[in-house]
């Protein structure tokens, strides 16, 4: 399979670091029928946890954030790589921004140890056309 290489917008939202925070809002998103493409959970300072959600629809997620006066920071950009998991796969993603000068800022991938990998990619605002038409999406 070659890779399938997605344009995806992401939203962030902060919230206290405690048990059950990403459960509330992951149950929440379920139960409206939002689907999320890729999720993260990270640190965002003393007792703050910074959740990034990837949704499959981006005006759903923001017009029900809206109804529920949840905070959402977005949307932003970022681009989704799956394909199959073999040697050697992202270093041809790689090679392609490298060509294009496109500097990574950040970059989060996992394989499901079978088949078939997910790789989010990260750039400034400045450079996603020129990544975008690097990776030829």
């Amino acid at each position: 399979m070659e890779n399938n290489i997605l344009r995806v917008e992401y939203f962030y939202t902060t919230v206290e670091d405690q048990p059950g925070e990403a459960y509330k809002i992951l149950s929440w998103l379920a139960e409206l029928g939002i689907n999320l493409l890729a999720f993260t959970a990270v640190p965002a300072g003393i007792m703050r946890t910074q959740l990034c959600l990837f949704p499959e629809d981006s005006a759903k997620l923001i017009n029900e954030a809206k109804k529920a006066r949840l905070n959402l920071e977005g949307p932003h950009l970022a681009l989704m790589v799956q394909g199959d998991d073999r040697l050697g796969a992202l270093v041809e993603v790689h090679e392609k921004l490298y060509q294009a000068h496109v500097n990574i800022s950040a970059s989060s991938g996992i394989s499901d140890g079978k088949c078939c990998y997910a790789y989010i990619i990260y750039v400034r605002p400045e450079e996603y056309e020129k990544a975008a038409q690097a990776l030829e999406v």
